[in-house]
């Protein structure tokens, strides 16, 4: 053989590789660069599920629906699907619509906009909104549209702590074979379920270290990584004169799924005596860290907090 020559094919492998490690590095870098911006300093959006609730979803090319219910997994509270009712334009179909689609959300206008056609909707895997969604319905579901797999990773979205797309991921028609496959997990089965509605969740009581001390009357989530940070709760049915409080989905132990229970190492005497919560005010980094003191609790936003991820 010819010395200084390489196989072509070796030479097209090698480039290949070569272009799918810096796709990573850029990806790696852009997410790190909104970590930083997002928990040096600068405020994060923290704000109630209740809030997207019944908000228009604008694709590219018209309306899809309205936001009805929203799915988050039960392992990392990340809000994994907007569950849209699409009205007469399919029929009444109700269809899923990921965070990664999401461009922008404007509270005031209470519009979601997504970077989706109509046509790209309508062409979705069915999917049945009114049975469990299996991990195997959303693995065609991220294939469809050319999503990573959220789950599998370090991080509440897979390789990085917000739902970002890499460079070269663009979403529905990208080049089939680019990335990895999504796959489901090797013991997945049809009844392989880790989506939770907040409507089914709202409700659930919360048990202290020591009894009973409210229940769930609400959900904070931050509207750029697309997470749960808080559930509210409502303790007034435990004590007379009580008030509604934080409880961060960080310091919560179990879940009790079938017992409708959330559990947490917090004393009744620590939730009954921590700062107040008001709805109508909006959610401070202020009070946030007021908070977190008060329980003597590290902030998601500091460093190498895994939380924040």
């Amino acid at each position: 053989m010819q010395q200084g020559r390489t196989h072509p094919d070796f030479t097209r492998f090698g480039a290949f590789h070569c272009a799918q490690r810096a796709v990573r590095a850029l990806y790696q870098l852009r997410t790190e660069f909104v970590t930083r911006s997002k928990y040096e300093g600068v405020s994060n959006m923290l704000r109630s599920i209740q809030s997207l609730k019944g908000s228009a979803v604008a694709a590219s090319d018209g309306l899809l629906g309205s936001v009805d219910e929203v799915y988050f997994d039960d392992e990392a509270w990340g809000v994994r699907y907007l569950v849209v009712d699409t009205g007469s334009w399919l029929k009444g179909h109700r269809v899923l619509i990921s965070p990664y689609s999401v461009k922008h959300t404007d509270p005031g206008a209470s519009t979601v906009s997504v970077d989706l056609t109509r046509d790209q909707v309508r062409n979705s895997p069915s999917i049945d909104t009114r049975q469990p969604v299996s991990r195997q319905h959303e693995v065609d579901y991220l294939r469809y549209y050319g999503y990573p797999a959220y789950w599998g990773g370090r991080d509440s979205w897979g390789m990085g702590g917000f739902p970002v797309l890499g460079p070269m991921q663009i979403g529905p028609g990208i080049q089939p074979g680019l990335f990895e496959p999504v796959e489901p997990d090797a013991d997945a089965s049809p009844e392989d379920v880790h989506l939770r509605s907040t409507d089914a969740v709202a409700g659930y009581h919360i048990e202290a270290r020591d009894g009973s001390i409210g229940h769930v009357s609400g959900f904070i989530f931050d509207d750029e990584a697309w997470v749960i940070r808080y559930l509210t709760v409502d303790t007034r049915n435990w004590w007379p004169g009580g008030k509604t409080v934080l409880l961060a989905t960080a310091w919560v132990d179990s879940v009790d799924w079938f017992g409708s229970s959330v559990f947490t190492d917090l004393t009744r005497e620590a939730i009954k005596n921590c700062p107040d919560y008001d709805d109508l005010v909006p959610l401070s980094r202020t009070y946030e860290t007021a908070l977190h003191t008060f329980h003597s609790k590290d902030g998601y936003w500091t460093k190498g907090n895994s939380a924040a991820r």
